[in-house]
């Protein structure tokens, strides 16, 4: 969220949407992978839980810390669309690099 403090785009929302879009490719797949090197599960309940534990950790530390301080709520943080094209990338991404480490795995 520190993005959205430094203005390099007029508008900060889109510019912190954009970032953590981006920061979402490697996070998901270092965390999928530091996972299926000790365990074992299949890959669409693993995307099922990181989804899952982020919703919850947006639900209790990013919109009380950020959004609700910068005149936000919870609905408006929850109905916005990018908040779940976000989610559904996070999805797809642990669920593909999981099918591909664990297709690597039984090989």
């Amino acid at each position: 969220m520190t993005s959205f403090y430094i203005n390099i785009l007029e508008n900060p929302e889109r510019q912190a949407n954009i970032i953590l879009a981006l920061s979402i490719v490697p996070s998901a797949c270092l965390g999928t992978y530091l996972f299926y090197k000790k365990g074992q599960m299949k890959p669409s309940t693993l995307a099922l839980i990181f989804v899952f534990t982020a919703v919850l950790l947006d639900a209790l530390i990013t919109v009380p810390v950020f959004i609700i301080p910068e005149d936000g709520s919870y609905s408006s943080f929850f109905s916005d669309p990018v908040f779940y094209a976000i989610v559904v990338e996070l999805y797809f991404i642990v669920f593909y690099f999981g099918s591909h480490l664990t297709k690597n795995k039984t090989s």
